[in-house]
Formats: C-alpha cells, structure tokens, sequence
C-alpha cells in the first residue's frame, strides 16, 4: 500500500530537523508550569485508572514528554514516525522504550492502554483523516482510559519553510477545541477536560489541552 504523501512530508521534515529541534526544545518543559501541571494531571489519571497500566505518547519526538511522564511513574512507550527522532530519544530516555511508528496503525492491541498521549502531533494530519487517527486511540485504550491532547487552536495552518536552513517544509495545522473534542466524542471518547490558555514567549496562539475517557461498560 502506497503510504499517504502527508506522512512521507511529515517524516522527513523531522528526520532533517530532528537535532535542531532536541537542542531548541531541550529544556523548553522547565519553563511551562502549565505543561508540566498537565503531564501531572495525565499521570495521576493513568496510575489511579491502572497502576500497571501501560500509556503510548504518539508522535513523541525526542521523549521531552515521554521521558518526563516516566519520571512521574507512568509505564510509557514512545512512538514516532521519524526514525532520526527516535534515535535522538532512545539516546536521551534509555530507560524508556521508544518505536518508530505510524499513529494510524499503533503498535497495540485492541484494549491495551491505559493512557495515550498525543502532544502536538495530530497538527499534521488532514481534516478529513482525523477520525481515523481517532479511532485508533479509541481502538487501543482499555475501557477507563484516559487520551491527552495538546495542540495550537485557530483556524489557518502555519506554513514552516526552511526551518534551521533545511530544505523542507510542513504545514502545522491549528484546530479549534469544539472541533476536536467533537471527533473525539465521535469515536467513542467523550472529554472529560477542556483547558485553553493565551499565548506566551514566542508563541503566536493559544493552546489547548484536552483530556477524554473511554466509558466503562455500565459505567
């Protein structure tokens, strides 16, 4: 099957950027208390859901959120669809497992999650393939298990060429949080948490965190 232009783009912007970026976004998580507030926020959902339960950050990048959601005690496996990106976190995180991956056919199977993470990676997906990407963190949560969403809201995507003199170039696609948490509810994840917050330093939008639950059965 002939893999979808939008994720050849997508990996190979990050495979080019990838050093660049884990350099600029090292220590980036320091300085965002509400960042940090939510990861704990995630972390305490997962473990009281499932203590041993296991959680996936999809689109993990270098680990900055894999690796500090180890640190709070989830049982969490990165995966990435750059394999430059996954090598830069396996040499970071080498407590934390880390794959290379695609977010629509998760390594998983049906109900084995607790938690999945997706911070900032569904900004490359299309509109129309969104549900997809949807349905299958539905397919691979357990019943009680928790989604966390991050992402730019607005309407128009931000085209970024060139970055740190590469040649490439990717659309980073801001969404609206009604919209998001409508294709969530869709799946069969309903949220359960909507928090927007203005911008701060460079950024130019605000940013949404969202957080849903697959229902237990007579729940």
């Amino acid at each position: 099957m002939t893999e979808p232009g939008f994720l050849t783009e997508t990996r190979a912007f990050y495979d080019a950027v990838a050093t660049e970026y884990t350099d600029l976004f090292r220590d980036a998580l320091d300085r965002m208390p509400m960042d940090r507030a939510m990861l704990a926020l995630f972390a305490d959902l997962v473990r009281a859901e499932r203590p041993d339960g296991r959680t996936a950050e999809v689109g993990c990048g270098p680990g900055r959120m894999t690796g500090p959601l180890h640190g709070l005690g989830v049982d969490v496996h990165g995966i990435d669809l750059s394999p430059r990106m996954v090598e830069l976190a396996r040499k970071a995180h080498p407590e934390v497992p880390f794959s290379v991956g695609s977010m629509f056919d998760l390594p998983f199977r049906d109900g084995e999650l607790t938690g999945v993470v997706a911070w900032y990676s569904i900004i490359h997906t299309p509109a129309e393939r969104l549900p997809e990407v949807f349905a299958e963190f539905a397919r691979v949560l357990a019943p009680g298990g928790h989604l966390m969403l991050a992402f730019q809201v607005g309407d128009r995507p931000l085209y970024l060429e060139r970055p740190f003199g590469q040649p490439v170039s990717l659309d980073f696609r801001r969404l609206r949080p009604e919209h998001v948490e409508e294709l969530a509810r869709e799946a069969g994840l309903p949220v359960t948490s909507r928090t927007v917050r203005e911008p701060e330093g460079d950024e130019r939008t605000p940013q949404a965190y969202l957080l849903a639950r697959k229902p237990v059965a007579g729940g």
